[in-house]
């Protein structure tokens, strides 16, 4: 690890230095909070940033540090959650695809390319609309959106590897078409691929940021980055600092992960 992280870029590193702080932060927001994030106190409102609220209170009196921590928690699970559906589903169609080629490759990759013409965000909130707000409907909104991305990135892959040595050597041999597909090809995509799960990560974090922001994500009182946001634009002028904390989480996160897969 100290080797490979010596082999880095300075802008990866500095990457690198930024996800490990975030991930530090919602590690920590698992198991604590300074203050309960849903308690509210009358008597402390809209308090600037001291020792005892390093960030600062909302209009409800709640602690923001302790919401930004249990927030990101929130936030992040749902990209965890949401990638890993779109992972998933998306390797699974761009392996077929780019291994069987023919037919099936034009009939699922021509359905793919329909999903992936309409904005993801915009396709998202329609689902949601439909299914009802939530965490976990926008998990499942969020993670369907995201399969043509994956399939393309897989397929594309699988297209060039099909045709080298080592799969024509498989055949020879006799493996079975899973088998050289998924312990033979995959394993040769995992570079390109764990690039593909951060970007989609970053993607995630946004799109949940910005749902939730919109009211159709995470529902009050729980809070999630995007849904504080929301809850702060009113007191930009009078309170700025409650939009800072969720605010700099999400530039934090994503100029983080950027970095890191930047080549």
């Amino acid at each position: 690890v100290v080797a490979y992280v010596r082999k880095m870029k300075t802008t990866q590193k500095i990457g690198l230095c930024l996800v490990v702080l975030v991930l530090g932060i919602t590690l920590v927001g698992l198991f604590y909070t300074p203050y309960d994030p849903n308690k509210m106190d009358g008597l402390s409102k809209n308090l600037a940033p001291s020792l005892s609220h390093p960030f600062g209170t909302d209009n409800f009196g709640r602690d923001i540090l302790s919401r930004v921590m249990d927030g990101a928690v929130t936030t992040f699970v749902i990209a965890v959650a949401t990638v890993t559906i779109g992972a998933i589903l998306g390797t699974i169609l761009g392996a077929v695809t780019g291994y069987v080629g023919g037919t099936v490759d034009e009939v699922l990759m021509r359905f793919n390319d329909i999903v992936a013409s309409f904005p993801s965000i915009l396709l998202a909130i329609i689902m949601v609309s439909i299914l009802g707000t939530g965490k976990y409907n926008i998990i499942f909104a969020l993670g369907i959106v995201f399969i043509p991305s994956f399939a393309r990135i897989v397929r594309s892959e699988f297209v060039l590897q099909k045709q080298l040595d080592y799969v024509k050597n498989a055949r020879l041999m006799g493996a079975s078409h899973l088998r050289i597909m998924f312990l033979h090809i995959l394993p040769n995509t995992f570079p390109i691929l764990l690039s593909a799960v951060a970007i989609g990560f970053n993607n995630a974090v946004l799109a949940e940021a910005g749902m939730s922001y919109l009211g159709l994500g995470v529902q009050p009182p729980d809070p999630s980055l995007g849904r504080m946001l929301a809850d702060a634009q009113t007191y930009l002028m009078t309170a700025p600092w409650y939009a800072i904390a969720p605010g700099g989480m999400i530039i934090i996160t994503v100029l983080g992960f950027s970095l890191l897969v930047e080549r």
